[in-house]
């Protein structure tokens, strides 16, 4: 009896853990939102999403990341559309995102001074950078040095946003902090939680349901972590 056929399925293709993928144009990103449900039509019309995709893709560089503003999509509500593939016991499975349980409070962190989000419906965010020479650096002394270099630290909401359109974003030891975003309390200072996006391990409170999953939560303003480096971009643009 001849041997059966090789199976002629087209291979995963490998991904640089080292280089986030470069991201489709706005208007491709635009319709990946409408496709998975993510923006509801009475929060933001299919048309006006596409319109507003259409303008900034006319002035963005190419690579840019296309974001609705939190106002219209809060970061909690981003997080469980978030997808990875994962593979465990030789299964391949597919994991959604969550939030931490002890982050009831996502959605008011807020862009810190110095990070302008333009007052728009859509968005755009250039030069994206994972921020993985930073790693193993504490948010406190990676601040100045995103400065220093001209750059912006990402919003929690922006770096939702890369993770949603491209999963690959995240890889193993190479995920980031999003120091754009922090919570003020009502004396004036800063909670010392500073918001990332990285990939569960399936311990603790997270469950092993959630292995692999993406995950938005937190870590020390002091704290340092070698899987975490530290997003941020060369600006922003409304059209």
């Amino acid at each position: 009896m001849p041997s059966p056929a090789p199976s002629t399925a087209p291979a995963r293709p490998a991904v640089d853990p080292a280089v986030p993928p470069a991201l489709p144009p706005l208007t491709a990103q635009a319709e990946l939102l409408l496709a998975r449900g993510v923006v509801p039509p009475e929060i933001l019309s299919p048309a006006a999403l596409r319109d507003a995709a259409a303008a900034l893709e006319r002035t963005a560089p190419a690579g840019a990341l296309l974001v609705v503003h939190p106002r219209l999509l809060p970061p909690s509500g981003l997080a469980g559309h978030l997808r990875r593939a994962t593979t465990l016991r030789g299964r391949s499975l597919e994991r959604a995102g969550f939030v931490v349980v002890d982050m009831p409070d996502l959605d008011e962190f807020a862009p810190v001074p110095g990070v302008e989000v333009p007052d728009a419906d859509v968005y755009a965010v250039a030069g994206l950078d994972r921020g993985d020479d930073l790693a193993n650096w504490s948010p406190e002394e990676a601040e100045p040095t995103i400065a220093a270099r001209g750059r912006s630290p990402l919003t929690l909401a922006e770096g939702v946003h890369w993770v949603l359109q491209s999963p690959d974003a995240l890889a193993r030891n190479r995920c980031f902090m999003t120091i754009g975003s922090r919570l003020r309390r009502p004396n004036g200072s800063y909670d010392a939680r500073t918001p990332a996006v990285w990939i569960s391990n399936g311990t603790g409170r997270d469950g092993s349901a959630r292995r692999g999953a993406p995950k938005v939560g937190w870590c020390w303003w002091r704290n340092r972590h070698t899987w975490l480096g530290f997003a941020s971009a060369t600006g922003r643009g409304a059209a």
